[in-house]
């Protein structure tokens, strides 16, 4: 009897452990890229913090996010928080050091992973290093900053050869450029980045990042002279070093050129992700011969064991609704960024249809407010946590974009079938669904229809087949590949005698069967 049993449990365990395997599908990733000031206000100040985004966690898993990319965390006056204050503090504003460790073992505790911003390339006029150095030529800092004169009254210039930023708020903050040749900084770098990741050296990571972004990380810095060659002198023995800690760790270099493809970066400063800018641009243009071109090249020439950002929006862009408010062509362009390959980053706001474009004020950093801009949480564009910090000390209003009772909020869209937030929470869902999707390669499916373009995506055994109509009229194309059999994952149409008829903007996905 006890024997009978024991095989009847056996079966059972086994069958489970068979449906549990058949099933367990790898997931690919999915970052959803944080403007935190703008987020989630936890305690009532107008500024976006870390315990308003630990809030806010089953909201990103809801959207089917399995990452979150952060702007820098470090004190700065800049509202963006590049140009540190002081590397090693997180910003009062933002919330405590404690804040910040209770939040990463939040993101970790629900499988999770979390990114942070860095540049350590500038420091303004309330670091350390300037007050020590700026005229002490006894300062051990003296060589942890550039300077323009050799009594070192004169800090060099930073991007742009300016040598401050006129704020939003009327107020002016000095910066100037570190010394990145220095080899005493280059071990403060390896230290400071150290720290983010294993933060009590425990060896667990359950408190510390999963990578890092490089922000405008150049080879050779903003054409200054002293600063050549910083792949082999700077971000190499960098990155070596990190990954020492933690060889799980994925950085993402941001190229300073938008135009270069990154491969540079790949070879020889030890990066895992570039951005792929020039796909981004493809997919915003809807023209066919364009996508192919980038995509063969961003996707198909990514060094084995790189990685491509794929993404419409940054911090740094204008807000794609705002350029085109079709929403037809913001469902395909989001298609395009979920099924295409790489890794897909959605900016906040960007799957609700958020708009925001840079204004023109003349030199200073208000420009880009529009582009970044609170979380729209609410109908009414009021309500708890609403993060519009820039109300407070702005000289200038810059949320002509958030409107009341306009359709773009999580409130209005999270009920509608139709929305594009929930056309995001289908695409995800339907990404991680299938191995292909997931983590497979990208292939160009070649057609007949100069407004349609076809791609595969290939893992193993598993081959999908996506297409999409990218123009406003009904089309029909025909592929060149003949797979007999194809079963249907998101579709309004079917594929016959190797043709298929597409509605306008249309988006088909198949699974390819032998």
């Amino acid at each position: 009897m006890m024997r009978i049993l024991f095989l009847k449990i056996l079966l059972i365990t086994s069958s489970i452990c068979f449906a549990q395997k058949k099933n367990n599908i790898v997931k690919g990733e999915v970052i959803y890229h944080v403007f935190l000031r703008s987020y989630y206000d936890s305690n009532g100040d107008m500024q976006g913090d870390l315990n308003g985004l630990k809030q806010k966690l089953p909201y990103l898993q809801d959207l089917g996010v399995t990452s979150v990319l952060l702007l820098p965390l470090y004190d700065a006056d800049c509202y963006h928080n590049y140009f540190a204050n002081d590397f090693e503090k997180i910003d009062p504003e933002f919330g405590t050091m404690q804040e910040y460790l209770s939040l990463v073992k939040e993101i970790h505790k629900r499988g999770m992973k979390i990114y942070m911003d860095m540049e350590t390339q500038y420091v303004a006029e309330k670091h350390l290093w300037w007050k020590d150095a700026v005229g002490n030529l006894q300062s051990p800092y003296s060589d942890f900053i550039l300077f323009d004169d050799v009594e070192h009254k004169i800090p060099a210039t930073m991007l742009f050869d300016l040598r401050q930023l006129n704020s939003y708020d009327g107020t002016s903050i000095k910066i100037t450029t570190v010394n990145l040749r220095n080899k005493n900084v280059l071990e403060y770098n390896k230290n400071l980045f150290s720290f983010f990741v294993d933060p009590n050296k425990d060896g667990r990571f359950d408190d510390g990042v999963d990578g890092f972004r490089l922000d405008h990380a150049m080879d050779h810095l903003d054409g200054k002279p002293q600063l050549t060659n910083l792949f082999v002198h700077f971000w190499e023995p960098l990155l070596t070093h990190l990954k020492t800690i933690n060889p799980a760790l994925k950085n993402v270099a941001e190229q300073s050129d938008w135009n270069d493809y990154g491969f540079e970066y790949f070879k020889k400063t030890g990066v895992d992700r570039m951005f792929g800018f020039g796909l981004q641009k493809a997919i915003l243009s809807f023209n066919k011969q364009l996508l192919i071109s980038k995509a063969d090249t961003i996707l198909g020439k990514c060094p084995s064991g790189k990685e491509q950002i794929i993404f419409l929006e940054n911090h740094d862009l204008d807000r794609f609704a705002s350029v085109e408010t079709s929403i037809e062509k913001q469902k395909l362009a989001a298609a395009l960024l979920c099924l295409i390959g790489g890794i897909p980053s959605i900016y906040y706001g960007q799957e609700i249809g958020m708009k925001g474009k840079s204004g023109n004020w003349g030199n200073t950093d208000a420009n880009d407010i529009p582009r970044r801009e609170a979380f729209e949480w609410y109908a009414s564009n009021q309500g708890k946590g609403l993060a519009t910090w820039y109300h407070a000390n702005s000289i200038r209003k810059f949320d002509e974009n958030t409107k009341s009772n306009d359709g773009v909020s999580v409130e209005e869209q999270l009920n509608n079938k139709l929305s594009l937030l929930n056309y995001y929470k289908q695409l995800i869902r339907l990404k991680q669904s299938n191995p292909a999707l997931a983590t497979g390669k990208y292939a160009n499916a070649p057609n007949d229809n100069d407004n349609v373009f076809s791609f595969y995506r290939i893992v193993e055994n598993r081959k999908v087949l996506v297409a999409v109509n990218l123009s406003s009229n009904t089309q029909q194309a025909i592929f060149e590949d003949d797979h007999k059999r194809y079963h249907v994952l998101m579709s309004k149409s079917t594929i016959k005698d190797k043709k298929i008829m597409l509605e306008p903007y249309q988006i088909a996905v198949f699974e390819v069967k032998k």
